[in-house]
C-alpha cells in the first residue's frame, strides 16, 4: 500500500498544474473567458484527476491491493486515465463502455495496458462492471458513486483551489460564472463546495447535453429520473441522476443541444489554434450564453470554463461530417448564433 500510494504521488509531482488559457473575446466587451486546459494531464483529460483520486481513495480504503483486477464502467477518457494508473500500479484493468464509444478512445484504453468490454445498451455498463468484479475477484471503481468524496473539495491543489490561485493576478480574479459539464458530477460537486467554503460570490453554472437526465432532474427535484438513451457527447451527460452529482451546490443549468456544442467546437477551432472534444464545447456554448447576460446587462467581469480534452480523439465522430450527417444532426443553425455573438456579444439561440 505504501509503496503503491508512493508511485502515485510520484506521478503527481512530475506533473504540472494544466494551464488557464485566454478565450479571444473583443477586447471592448470588457469580459473575459478562460478555459482550464485540462487536456495536458499526462492522459489528455480532465479525468486524469479524477482517476488518481480513485486509486488513491481505493488503496487507502483497503478495497485495491497487489494484483487486484480493477474494473470500470467509462465511456473512454475516465478509463484511458484509470488504465495509465492502473498500469503503473501492474495491475489488470478492464474498461466497461457502450459500442459506441470512439474508435480513438479504444485505441489508447489499450495503449495503456487496459481491456475494452463492450456493452449494446449504455445502462448495462454498472451490472456488467458489478459482475466482472465478482467473477474476476476484482474492485470495481465505480466512478459514478465516488467521485465526489474521493477528491479532496476543500483544496490540496483540486481544480476549484488551483483556478483561483491562477486567476489571483487578473483584472477580474473572483469569476462570475464558472461553467462546467457532468459526467459524474464530481467536478462540479467539487467547484461548488469549494466556492462555499471559501466565501466566494462566483456561481456555478452546469451544462447538460441532449438525452441527459441531469437538467430535468434538477429542474424538477427529481432524484430519481432515468432516461433510455446515453449522451452523443462523450464524458459528460448520463441517462441516470449518478451518486456522485450533488444538484445542491449548482446555482443554473443549462440545457445544450448536441449539434450546438460539435457546432461549437468546429467553430472554435480556427480562433484556439486546435482541436478540442465535444463536452469542451457544450462548456462554450454554455459560457457564451451567460458572457452575453452579463454584456446586456452592462457588467464587466470574468467567466472560467474547462477544455476537457484534444478533438483528436474525436475524428471519425464530432468532426466528421459523414458521422454528424448520420446522427442527423444540423449544425447551421448553431453556427449561424455563435457568428451573431462573436460579432455582437448578443444570444439568439
Amino acid at each position: 500500500m505504501r509503496e503503491a500510494v508512493r508511485v502515485i504521488e510520484a506521478d503527481a509531482n512530475r506533473s504540472a498544474d494544466t494551464h488557464l488559457l485566454t478565450f479571444p473575446l473583443p477586447t471592448e466587451w470588457g469580459i473575459d473567458l478562460y478555459l482550464k486546459d485540462e487536456s495536458t494531464h499526462p492522459t489528455g483529460s480532465l479525468k486524469h484527476r479524477l482517476a488518481r483520486s480513485l486509486f488513491l481513495y481505493a488503496i487507502c480504503n483497503g478495497w485495491v491491493t497487489a494484483g487486484t483486477p480493477v474494473i470500470e464502467a467509462s465511456s473512454g477518457s475516465t478509463a484511458v486515465s484509470e488504465a495509465y494508473f492502473a498500469r503503473l500500479l501492474g495491475l489488470p484493468f478492464i474498461a466497461v463502455m457502450p459500442r459506441s464509444t470512439s474508435r480513438e478512445k479504444i485505441a489508447l484504453i489499450e495503449r495503456q495496458g487496459g481491456r475494452c468490454h463492450f456493452v449494446d445498451q449504455p445502462g448495462a455498463i454498472y451490472d456488467e462492471s458489478r459482475r466482472l468484479a465478482a467473477e474476476l475477484g476484482g474492485h470495481f471503481m465505480d466512478q459514478f458513486t465516488h467521485a465526489e468524496r474521493a477528491t479532496d473539495w476543500r483544496g490540496n491543489n483540486n481544480i476549484a483551489e488551483s483556478i483561483f490561485e491562477q486567476m489571483a493576478a487578473e483584472a477580474h480574479p473572483e469569476p462570475d460564472w464558472i461553467v462546467v459539464g457532468a459526467g459524474t458530477g464530481g467536478t462540479s460537486a467539487t467547484i461548488g463546495r469549494y466556492v462555499r467554503y471559501r466565501r466566494l460570490e462566483t456561481r456555478l453554472a452546469v451544462v447538460d447535453p441532449e438525452h441527459s437526465v441531469f437538467f430535468d432532474a434538477w429542474r424538477d427535484t427529481a432524484p430519481a429520473l432515468t432516461g433510455e438513451k446515453g449522451s452523443r457527447i462523450e464524458g459528460i451527460g448520463r441517462p441516470r441522476v449518478e451518486p456522485s452529482f450533488v444538484g445542491e451546490v449548482i446555482d443554473r443549468m443549462i440545457k445544450v443541444p448536441d449539434a450546438a456544442s460539435i457546432a461549437t467546437i468546429r467553430y472554435v477551432e480556427d480562433l484556439l489554434g486546435r482541436k478540442v472534444g465535444g463536452s469542451t464545447g457544450t462548456n462554450l456554448w454554455g459560457a457564451f450564453e451567460v458572457i452575453a447576460e452579463l454584456r446586456a446587462t452592462g457588467r464587466s467581469g470574468s467567466v472560467v470554463s474547462l477544455l476537457c480534452d484534444g478533438g483528436e480523439r474525436y475524428a471519425h465522430t464530432y468532426f466528421s461530417d459523414d458521422w454528424v450527417a448520420a446522427q442527423g444532426l444540423d449544425l447551421r443553425p448553431y453556427t449561424k448564433t455563435l457568428d451573431h455573438f462573436m460579432a455582437t456579444g448578443e444570444w439568439n439561440a
